[in-house]
C-alpha cells in the first residue's frame, strides 16, 4: 500500500488531479450569459460596476479594470512616471510579468533577494540595493504571502520611492489587518484562471489618488481622453482626444460580469484555501524532510500557492520527488524560476540585472532549487486534499535518505 507508483505500486488516484482549476458555478455562467444579451460587449457599464465593487471590497477609493495583471503593472509604472534608466527594486521569485513592465519603460530592474524563511522581499537586502538612481519598488506578495510591509514602506518613505504592490496572487491577504494592495501608491491584482477570483484573464489597479486613477484609465484606453472637462477643445459630443501614448488594455463586459459574480464568493474561496493549507501544514510538519510555508508575523495569506520546500540533503532529488508525485496522479508545479535566471534577462547582460559568475540572489536561487508547489484551490474536495497528502507522504518516505 505504501509503495509509490514510481516504484511499481498503485497510484493514489485513478484520475488526474489538476494543479489548478477555477471554481465556476451556475451564477457565474448566468451572469456572463446575461451580458451577452446586451448591446455593449466591450468596456461598458458592467466594467464600471466591477470597478466600484472591487474598490469597495479592497477599501480603495478608485479601481481601474485592465486586461491582465501584467497590463496593470505596466500602466502603474507609467502612471508613476518611471522612465529610461531609472532603477526599480524588484524580487526575483516571481513571474516574469512582474518585472517585464520595468523593461517596457526602459527602466532597470534591480533584483533584490528574498528572506530565506518567508520567500518574500527582504527589507535588509532592499536597503543594500538602493542607489541614487532608485525611483521605485515593486513589492510582490509571493503566492499570497504578504511581505514585511511596515519595514518596506518605511524604507520607501525615507527615500520618497514610488511603491507598487504586486498583489496579483494575494487578493484578500491581510497584513496587520489591512489588505495587501492597499499599502503602496498603487496595488495590482490579477484575475487569470488560477487566481483567487477569475475573469479568465483580467486585472485591476487600485489607488486612493484621483489623479493617478485618471492617468491609469487613460493609459489602459490607448491614451484617449473622453471626459469633456479634460479635453483641449470641444467641437461636439463625438470628440475624443489622444493625450498620451497608451495601450489597449481594456476589460470586456463578459469578463467584468464574471468578476462581479466571483467577487461575491471571494470570502468563501479564501476560507477554503486556508482550510486546505491548514491540513497540508499539519500533515507535512511531521516530516523532517519538508519545510512548510512560514508567513511573516502579522500576515494572513491568501494561499494562492502552497509552496513546499524539500530540505537539502534529505531526499534523492527534487526531480525524482516531483515526477513520483505526478505518477500518483497529482498535478504540481514549481513557481518560479528566479526571473534573473530567465534566458532573456541573462542575454540583457546588464550587471545590475544579471551576473554570469556569482549568485545575484542566492536565497531565491536556493529556494527555487528545493521547491515544489501543491494544488490548492476551492474546487478541491476533502478527498482530493487527502489524496495529495497521501501521495506526498508516500513519496517522501520512499525517497528519504537514511
Amino acid at each position: 500500500m505504501n509503495t509509490p507508483a514510481a516504484a511499481g505500486g498503485k497510484p493514489v488516484r485513478e484520475s488526474f488531479l489538476p494543479f489548478a482549476l477555477p471554481m465556476i458555478d451556475q451564477d457565474d455562467i448566468r451572469s456572463v450569459t446575461e451580458t451577452l444579451k446586451g448591446d455593449v460587449l466591450s468596456m461598458g457599464s458592467a466594467v464600471s460596476r466591477f470597478e466600484e465593487a472591487f474598490a469597495s471590497y479592497t477599501g480603495s477609493k478608485y479601481a481601474v479594470a485592465v486586461s491582465s495583471g501584467a497590463a496593470g503593472l505596466h500602466i502603474a509604472l507609467m502612471a508613476g512616471g518611471i522612465g529610461p534608466q531609472e532603477e526599480v527594486i524588484a524580487p526575483p521569485l516571481t513571474h516574469p510579468a512582474s518585472t517585464n513592465c520595468i523593461l517596457y519603460q526602459k527602466a532597470v530592474p534591480i533584483f533584490t533577494d528574498v528572506s530565506p524563511s518567508t520567500m518574500t522581499l527582504d527589507p535588509d537586502q532592499v536597503q543594500a540595493r538602493l542607489t541614487e538612481r532608485t525611483r521605485a519598488m515593486i513589492i510582490t506578495h509571493y503566492g499570497g504571502f504578504p511581505c514585511q510591509l511596515d519595514r518596506l514602506m518605511e524604507i520607501a518613505r525615507k527615500r520618497d520611492l514610488l511603491v507598487i504592490e504586486d498583489a496579483t496572487r494575494s487578493l484578500g491577504a491581510l497584513y496587520r489587518g489591512k489588505m495587501t494592495g492597499r499599502y503602496g501608491h498603487m496595488g495590482v491584482f490579477s484575475f487569470s484562471g488560477t487566481q483567487g477570483v477569475t475573469t479568465g484573464e483580467g486585472g485591476m489597479v487600485v489607488t486612493d489618488d484621483g489623479e493617478t486613477a485618471r492617468w491609469l484609465a487613460m493609459f489602459r484606453d490607448g491614451g484617449m481622453v473622453r471626459d469633456r472637462e479634460r479635453l483641449t477643445k470641444y467641437p461636439g459630443p463625438w470628440h475624443r482626444e489622444m493625450q498620451d501614448l497608451g495601450y489597449n488594455y481594456r476589460m470586456t463586459e463578459m469578463q467584468a460580469a464574471l468578476g462581479l459574480s466571483q467577487l461575491k464568493k471571494a470570502g468563501l474561496f479564501l476560507k477554503r484555501r486556508a482550510e486546505i493549507a491548514g491540513k497540508y501544514t499539519r500533515a507535512f510538519q511531521q516530516l523532517e524532510q519538508l519545510v512548510t510555508p512560514q508567513p511573516v508575523d502579522g500576515a494572513e495569506p491568501s494561499w494562492d500557492l502552497y509552496p513546499l520546500r524539500l530540505r537539502p540533503g534529505t531526499l534523492a532529488g527534487r526531480r525524482e520527488v516531483f515526477e513520483a508525485i505526478q505518477k500518483e496522479n497529482i498535478g504540481l508545479d514549481v513557481m518560479y524560476l528566479p526571473v534573473h535566471l530567465q534566458p532573456y534577462y541573462l542575454w540583457i547582460g546588464h550587471p545590475d540585472v544579471c551576473t554570469i559568475t556569482d549568485s545575484l540572489c542566492p536565497a531565491a536561487e536556493e529556494i527555487y532549487e528545493n521547491l515544489i508547489c501543491l494544488p490548492i484551490y476551492p474546487a478541491m474536495t476533502d478527498r482530493d486534499v487527502e489524496d495529495v497528502i497521501t501521495a506526498v507522504c508516500r513519496v517522501i518516505s520512499h525517497f528519504a535518505r537514511q
